[in-house]
């Protein structure tokens, strides 16, 4: 029986089809939204990834060798950092909540997150690292101490006990330090079992010898391969010779152990239990037949021990392809099974990016014209414009994909409800940063349609102002016109005070503008400035027909103040203008009609006329003189 990484399964079940179906059976697939995005423990990931993410857009290309090699290492590491943060946080929601399906979901997530860990360390130390032969050993021993945990709570039970060499499990935990090169570990166990038994002592003495004297690879340049193989060539016949010699023939375990010294594939395979998955014992097996062992040889031991692991007994699982095509160097294919059964975008768009800047993707283009990092990231930043505060971090990941980004960026940004008027601020800034004018316009449209609705006018104008809308900005100076015709004073002054050169959008806006500075000229006892500007109005033809009769009752208290303020020729425009205004059919009809508009037109007559008057008086008493 094999056991796999706890991933595996939840890998799985990740791409399972929910119906069950046969094969070829009539099903019907619901197509939804990713999903993952909504999981709130998720947040940090998409959160904190994104700042990593645009440091890497940001980071020295200039920066060559090892120095650039060293700082790509250091983005992987940060986002492995991310994951294991995540993974925590998420096994914590699992341990504290009460509800059973909350806590499957929970753990699902946690098993998801491992095998996303996993996979992104293997190919950090094989394509960003890309850690040569000797070196390349021990960061896959790492890899494995750090993924393979069925076992810790066993060696902390054996550990814990009153006297470690007396428990059950021993041996077992001995083994465990064994099968991942933990040798100082396994010798600290074994001294106490010499301890405890003085007759093993001699046996002791020499297997604690030969695990200490076992040649290691080293991450520095202080031994070459040939003089590391050369000793591990000693070491190993050295090896041989004690078994042969019968030396721990007394004692199974130290025999066992001194066959998987000498890299004896039963001996190790017999501890299938304690290793759990193919890619330990593979590493393991590595580690005492093939220390020196090259990258490029990998994909040879990789597919062979996952043959001699599974032995027929179970066949693959995602997870086991995905590390399989990662050992074969095959990253295309890696990033192809991981896009397939992963839950959501973000792993493959993260990991291309950054194998994408170790220069391993070059040469990969898709046949629809974008390039495979530019793809994956579009498909990650379009599911994060689904969410309702994350589509902020999409902004960015559409503005580092070159060819289509914008486009993209253009049309999900139009899709964005705008619920309020602090989220369509910022839609507007993101906008306006990336001069995309025909959406700034829409986004100004569709809030100044709201305010229109919900007729908040002064809100309604300064959008519509804002995407440099002649018709609706005509369109809601009427309504503020109208408004005022109802009810005699102005909503919203400090706006239409402040317009500046943005009344020149519209004809109407600009009457709008002008006729609230006629009243507060008139409000300032500026009567000479007023009458001037009233007159414009209306000679101009800035202001509309339908309201001339407001503009020329506006003049009836500046007709009749003590001091004269309309000269003999503006007395005569404002006459000509009553008349033209009274003289339509349409007109004529209505004001008979109307005994106010009647008495209006006859009150204005009699005031021009005694205006008219005042003047020639004065006027000709001047020239007189």
């Amino acid at each position: 029986r094999s056991r796999s990484h706890p991933g595996a399964r939840a890998l799985t079940g990740s791409v399972s089809d929910p119906a069950g179906g046969a094969p070829g059976s009539s099903r019907v697939f619901v197509v939804r939204r990713d999903q993952d995005i909504y999981i709130q423990t998720l947040r940090k990931l998409f959160n904190e990834s994104h700042g990593i993410f645009m440091g890497l857009q940001r980071s020295e290309e200039e920066l060559a060798g090892k120095s650039r090699k060293a700082q790509l290492v250091q983005v992987s590491k940060n986002y492995r950092s991310v994951i294991r943060a995540c993974m925590e946080d998420m096994h914590q929601a699992a341990v504290s909540t009460r509800d059973p399906a909350l806590q499957g979901q929970y753990s699902t997530q946690v098993s998801i997150l491992s095998a996303m860990e996993l996979i992104w360390n293997l190919c950090e130390i094989l394509f960003v690292e890309a850690a040569a032969a000797g070196p390349l050993l021990l960061r896959l021993l790492d890899w494995v101490r750090l993924h393979v945990c069925d076992v810790d709570s066993m060696v902390r039970e054996v550990l814990s006990s009153e006297s470690p060499s007396k428990h059950k499990l021993f041996w077992n935990v001995v083994d465990v330090f064994v099968l991942q090169g933990r040798m100082d570990e396994a010798r600290h166990l074994l001294s106490k079992e010499a301890t405890a038994n003085p007759t093993s002592m001699n046996m002791y003495k020499i297997l604690d010898d030969l695990m200490k004297k076992m040649p290691m690879p080293s991450l520095g340049n202080t031994q070459t391969l040939t003089e590391l193989e050369l000793k591990w060539q000693h070491w190993h016949e050295e090896c041989q010779r004690f078994l042969q010699d019968g030396t721990f023939a007394s004692n199974p375990h130290m025999e066992s152990i001194c066959k998987i010294l000498l890299g004896d594939e039963d001996a190790i395979l017999e501890k299938k239990e304690l290793m759990t998955t193919w890619y330990h014992f593979l590493v393991t097996r590595l580690l005492y037949s093939h220390p020196t062992v090259k990258p490029m040889e990998l994909r040879f031991y990789a597919q062979s021990s996952m043959d001699l692991f599974l032995g027929g007994e179970s066949s693959p699982e995602p997870l086991d392809m995905i590390l399989m095509a990662a050992f074969e160097f095959e990253m295309h294919q890696v990033i192809k099974e991981c896009s397939i059964v992963l839950s959501n975008w973000w792993f493959v768009a993260h990991l291309t990016d950054l194998l994408d800047h170790c220069k391993l993707l070059q040469s990969h283009n898709l046949y629809f014209g974008s390039n495979m990092r530019e793809f994956l990231l579009l498909e990650y930043a379009s599911g994060l414009f689904s969410h309702h505060s994350l589509w902020q971090l999409g902004v960015d990941y559409f503005d580092h994909c070159p060819e289509y980004g914008r486009v993209y960026l253009e049309l999900h940004i139009e899709r964005i409800p705008l619920n309020t008027e602090q989220k369509a601020l910022k839609v507007l800034r993101i906008c306006e940063q990336r001069q995309m004018h025909e959406q700034v316009r829409s986004v100004c449209k569709i809030m100044a349609m709201k305010a229109l609705r919900n007729n908040r006018l002064g809100s309604a104008l300064s959008w519509s102002i804002r995407a440099k809308d002649a018709a609706f900005a005509t369109l809601i100076s009427d309504r503020f016109l109208k408004d005022y015709c109802e009810r005699g004073c102005f909503s919203d002054l400090d706006l239409i005070d402040n317009l500046g050169p943005s009344m020149l959008l519209s004809d109407r806006l600009t009457f709008l503008g002008k006729y609230r500075e006629f009243h507060r000229l008139y409000g300032e006892k500026r009567f000479a400035e007023a009458a001037r500007l009233l007159l414009t109005l209306m000679t101009a033809h800035i202001a509309p027909c339908s309201f001339w009769m407001t503009l020329l009752t506006d003049a009836l208290p500046l007709l009749e103040q003590k001091e004269i303020i309309f000269s003999a020729e503006q007395t005569y425009e404002l006459m000509r203008c009553l008349e033209d205004l009274t003289a339509g059919n349409v007109d004529k009809q209505k004001f008979q009609e109307d005994d106010v508009e009647t008495t209006k037109v006859e009150m204005l007559r009699l005031a021009l006329a005694r205006n008219l008057a005042r003047v020639i008086v004065k006027e000709g008493t001047v020239e007189g003189s």
